[in-house]
């Protein structure tokens, strides 16, 4: 019988979310749920990777070499010295010195983009040419036109396309999100975010304004995601306030406040602060804390605390690898010919928002998120 080494066992998963933002996405969809032999025959997808970025060597790659879901075929990058080297430290078949040779790769199913934002486009389309299914790293696009191009050009290919917001897979948000939905706070009213990191190298490609650099693009993205998610709704409108490096011309200290009508949330993201991270959710009759919600590590419990008239509880979740979940997750809806678990215009929507905060700096008001396609 096969094992899903990333999936914790020690967790009983609560009944479908109803939460739009969340897509229809079933928790029971995981493989402890399917009939024995479905589980037995179901075939590892076949993946390719487009770079070899140290976040992807370190945090993504190893869940996925223990996976029996996920079978990583092939490496690429523009120096096939790197792509040899990262092959033959791990044991990966294939390496190839350019994205093109991969794309060519007739044995491979699907393919993770973790390049810099200003390419994600190009290599989706390129990806989607090729018939290849495509994981893609968040933002998924520089703004709302080109997400929205991106979503409708892989859709016309046929293939699969899906952001790549790992948190969302973690056990911590699954349980976040379903106290949510069930009403263990009340109404939610507010949704406080917090994430920051000290990075002041110019040659790194977070601090390039040209290539979508900046704290708003690179972590921003995940404080405008949450809310989304919890509220189940889009904000209404959205005002920001920026600070930007004289040099880099990089946003180093964004904060943002979206209005969703009867409910709220504040953000503050900087990338030359200290180390920091939380998400604090304040209902009509009680509140969240999420301590790590977003860097978690895996090999390590989740801090979760849950507030309420009765008391103040800190929920047992078990440790997990979200970026081993989230291949998985991808990889089943692949063979199970499902949704993918996000659905890509939710990428187009959380940038719409993004969007609307840049609007914001330049205009020093509110600025009204678009409604639409």
């Amino acid at each position: 019988m096969k094992k899903y080494k990333n999936r914790p066992r020690d967790v009983k998963f609560p009944q479908p979310l109803r939460l739009p933002a969340l897509s229809s996405y079933n928790l029971t969809d995981y493989p402890e749920h399917y009939p024995e032999g479905e589980r037995s025959i179901m075939e590892a997808v076949r993946w390719g990777v487009l770079g070899v970025a140290n976040i992807f060597m370190k945090k993504v790659l190893p869940p996925l070499l223990g996976s029996d879901l996920v079978r990583l075929e092939a490496v690429a990058s523009r120096s096939g010295e790197k792509a040899r080297s990262a092959a033959q430290r791990f044991g990966i078949p294939r390496s190839y010195g350019s994205y093109e040779d991969l794309l060519e790769d007739a044995d491979i199913e699907a393919v993770y983009i973790p390049l810099p934002n200003h390419l994600h486009g190009e290599w989706i389309r390129k990806a989607a040419d090729a018939g290849k299914h495509i994981l893609c790293e968040k933002p998924l696009a520089l703004n709302a036109e080109e997400a929205k191009a991106s979503v409708e050009y892989a859709a016309a290919a046929g293939v699969r396309l899906m952001e790549a917001f790992m948190y969302r897979f973690h056990p911590q948000w699954r349980r976040v999100a379903e106290l949510a939905s069930r009403g263990e706070i009340g109404e939610i009213l507010a949704v406080q975010t917090y994430y920051a990191y000290d990075l002041k190298d110019p040659e790194n490609i977070r601090n390039k304004a040209d290539m979508g650099g900046g704290g708003l693009m690179d972590i921003g993205c995940y404080a405008v995601s949450v809310p989304r998610l919890l509220f189940g709704a889009e904000p209404r409108r959205a005002i920001g306030l920026f600070t930007r490096d004289a040099n880099l011309k990089t946003d180093i200290l964004s904060s943002a406040i979206l209005d969703f009508g009867r409910g709220r949330s504040v953000f503050t993201v900087a990338t030359q602060g200290f180390r920091a991270q939380q998400v604090d959710i304040y209902g009509s009759s009680g509140s969240m804390h999420v301590g790590i919600p977003f860097n978690m590590y895996p090999d390590v419990p989740p801090s979760l605390t849950v507030s309420t008239p009765i008391g103040e509880r800190r929920p047992q979740l078990p440790a997990a690898d979200q970026y081993g979940l989230e291949f998985e997750a991808f990889s089943e809806a692949l063979r199970r010919d499902l949704p993918v678990p996000t659905p890509p215009q939710d990428a187009v929507a959380n940038q719409k928002v993004l969007d609307a905060l840049f609007r914001s700096e330049t205009s020093g008001r509110w600025e009204p998120i678009a409604k639409g396609d």
